[in-house]
């Protein structure tokens, strides 16, 4: 803390004083699904590091909230520890999970993962009304409140547009979709080619309609759209391999067209070894996969 501190104040690094909390929001998910990985793949030595990346994340924001006069890094951990007080009264005892602020009626004499997991969620349950019963001043409650707002923002908007659906607020089908995405990027269009400096908004916001069309179209097809797009990335990370492994030259010394010639040739090549590992005939170009 003392030297995020150090490098948020005057005199230290113009980046780090430079960011805020959106600016850095993007690092924090990157750092999630790269501590994620590390997990995937038991690279203990690189998982270290990256839980050392996901930490310097908290460190930041507990600094800026601290200098906008929010919250400190010792308010975010003494949450935390009233919450692992709270919702373990079978270890701290019910009276020391009441003190930190449990209200819901558990056993507290209980053994087995089972019966600790019934206690915890019912635990986090009382958390959740007491926390809405708070905010409900704030706004009334909605039907997409059940909706995660930690969910990925692909799987999110999946199911936002199917919960408004069973509120009959949906497109009729998917055929109804596509006029929907040709003019959402019309709109995108006319943002991305405005000669206005501040325009980055209002792109960002023309950018954000079509993505959401666009899952809502895999949910009407029956697409996961995180999945659909995990599987475009591979495929793409194969292809430019190919273009790598087969260039004349290295990449930046190539022309345009003979870049698009190479990607042609890397989809050409393998889509016929997938057809080859599926014992099947070579589709034509015109119909393999974009």
């Amino acid at each position: 803390m003392a030297i995020m501190a150090h490098l948020r104040a005057p005199g230290g690094c113009p980046w780090d004083r430079e960011q805020s909390f959106d600016s850095i929001r993007k690092y924090t998910l990157e750092e999630v699904y790269e501590v994620f990985d590390a997990i995937e793949r038991r690279d203990f030595a690189h998982l270290s590091e990256e839980l050392g990346d996901l930490l310097l994340q908290v460190l930041f924001y507990a600094e800026m909230a601290a200098n906008e006069g929010h919250f400190t890094i010792a308010d975010v951990l003494d949450h935390l520890n009233r919450k692992l007080v709270r919702r373990h009264p079978h270890v701290f005892g019910d009276e020391a999970s009441r003190a930190a602020g449990n209200q819901a009626n558990v056993n507290a004499d209980v053994e087995g993962s089972a019966a600790v997991l019934r206690n915890w969620e019912q635990i986090k349950a009382a958390e959740k009304t007491a926390s809405a019963d708070s905010a409900a001043g704030n706004h009334p409650p909605s039907r997409l409140d059940s909706v995660l707002r930690t969910l990925p923002a692909l799987a999110e908007a999946a199911k936002l547009g199917a919960k408004a659906q069973k509120s009959g607020f949906d497109w009729p089908s998917w055929r109804d979709l596509l006029p929907k995405i040709a003019e959402e990027t019309a709109e995108l269009e006319t943002e991305a080619a405005s000669d206005d400096p501040g325009r980055k908004p209002a792109v960002e916001a023309e950018l954000g309609d079509l993505l959401f069309t666009v899952v809502n179209l895999g949910r009407h097809l029956g697409i996961d759209a995180e999945m659909a797009l995990r599987q475009c990335n591979l495929r793409f990370r194969r292809r430019f391999n190919e273009m790598e492994q087969s260039a004349p030259r290295p990449l930046e010394d190539l022309s345009p067209a003979e870049l698009e010639s190479l990607w042609e040739q890397a989809k050409r090549k393998l889509a016929a070894d997938r057809a080859s590992d599926l014992d099947l005939p070579s589709q034509p170009l015109s119909q393999a996969e974009p």
